[in-house]
């Protein structure tokens, strides 16, 4: 598999797909208009830790909703990132069987390297 969850509105999110360079096989998903589905949740989740992994607490709502002053289960990480968008890290980039979650320059650059080696 080889697809981006991003956010179109989101200057990172843009700027690192168009630093990726991407080959045409890759399909992009809006999170904000193409809500995220359970099962692709639970395909991220397989790739990774932990749903706190997938999980931005820079998110505005994190602040609002008082979350940062709560103690988070799995559980509650996955409900919140499937009750609204803001809440998943990203972009998150799945190419074949490797997750890639943030913008961090060292995540954007393993991205890189794996999506032009394949």
């Amino acid at each position: 598999m080889k697809k981006i969850y991003h956010l179109s509105t989101c200057d990172t999110c843009k700027r690192i797909i168009n630093e990726l360079d991407l080959p045409s096989e890759f399909s992009l998903q809006d999170i904000k208009t193409e809500a995220i589905t359970v099962s692709q949740l639970t395909e991220m989740r397989a790739l990774t830790d932990s749903y706190e992994s997938l999980f931005s607490k820079r998110a505005r709502l994190y602040k609002e909703l008082g979350l940062k002053d709560k103690s988070l289960s799995e559980e509650d990480y996955k409900k919140y990132i499937l009750e609204h968008y803001t809440f998943l890290k990203r972009p998150v980039i799945l190419v074949e069987n490797e997750i890639f979650i943030g913008n961090s320059k060292k995540v954007v650059e393993a991205a890189k390297s794996a999506i032009h080696e394949k």
